[in-house]
């Protein structure tokens, strides 16, 4: 028999349309969390109204609501995120209650019926794994159409921790793209970290439509200089953006890059991350220049 003693952990601004589609999604999984806390961040439409009228109904549900605040997916969502987590697991050993698991999805997510089952039986198979996630598909025309990344990367919206992974990288890093940096870290400690094409979310907005494309892409090329991505592979990514529509998101990507660095923007301060990305964008640079050279 799988653990059941998992918690969910939700922040969400603006979400009153989504908010109750994830929640049908978690109230009918197969196993349902200890506890599911949604941090409400401000909302200004019935995000709140939802909230606690789904607390009102399941004494498994909390609802903590934020101050109003302008949307943020960099340090904001990152502090939300590790202050809500560890607050939650507090609270639960105060009580005790041996949480195991750490789950952190996004508001505007519909889950398989089996996410958590799945899920967790993957982590109890594999005593290394210290953090997964499902795989984000978007409703085309009727038929899933499922988000292609690399298997060993874990995304932000549909992630579990073991909750010792989580403990040992020191929680979330309040950092942009924290939800890669967190994969680094878990990495570096000697965890494993997957991604599960077969274990499925449905999101309902496209990612950086919420922030508009512009502002989205922006936000990459801010996160990218921020981590220390290597300026070659920048370039790499930018160009890739820039051959599909919209065709601007590279021109906003590659400008927040420049803006940063003549800025001087401050870097991440763990030092071991920054090698990390350093030492993989060498090895995929050096990859291509071989394949290049080998055509000639």
């Amino acid at each position: 028999m799988i653990s059941t003693n998992y918690i969910i952990v939700t922040p969400c601004r603006n979400e009153a349309e989504n908010l109750p589609q994830l929640a049908e999604s978690i109230i009918n999984n197969t196993i349902t969390p200890i506890l599911w806390v949604i941090f409400n961040d401000g909302s200004t439409d019935g995000t709140a109204q939802v909230a606690h009228e789904l607390q009102r109904k399941y004494d498994w549900i909390d609802v903590i609501d934020g101050e109003i605040a302008s949307r943020d997916l960099g340090f904001h969502y990152a502090k939300i995120v590790d202050r809500t987590i560890k607050n939650t697991l507090d609270k639960c050993k105060s009580n005790n209650i041996s949480i195991e698991y750490i789950g952190l999805i996004d508001a505007d997510m519909v889950l398989d019926f089996d996410f958590f089952e799945k899920i967790i039986r993957r982590f109890e198979e594999n005593p290394n794994m210290g953090v997964s996630s499902g795989t984000v598909a978007y409703l085309i025309n009727g038929v899933k159409k499922l988000e292609q990344g690399r298997s060993n990367h874990p995304i932000g919206g549909l992630r579990v921790w073991r909750t010792k992974c989580f403990e040992d990288t020191g929680g979330f890093p309040q950092s942009y793209s924290a939800d890669s940096v967190s994969n680094v870290l878990a990495m570096l400690h000697g965890w494993d970290t997957i991604k599960y094409d077969d274990i499925v979310g449905v999101e309902l907005r496209k990612t950086s439509s919420a922030e508009g494309f512009w502002k989205g892409f922006m936000t990459r090329g801010e996160s990218d200089y921020y981590r220390d991505y290597h300026p070659i592979y920048v370039i790499f990514k930018s160009v890739k953006y820039s051959l599909t529509k919209p065709y601007y998101r590279g021109i906003a990507y590659i400008y927040a890059y420049i803006r940063s660095a003549l800025t001087r923007m401050d870097k991440i301060d763990l030092l071991e991350v920054r090698k990390y990305y350093r030492k993989k964008h060498r090895e995929i640079i050096d990859d291509y220049v071989q394949k290049v050279k080998s055509r000639f």
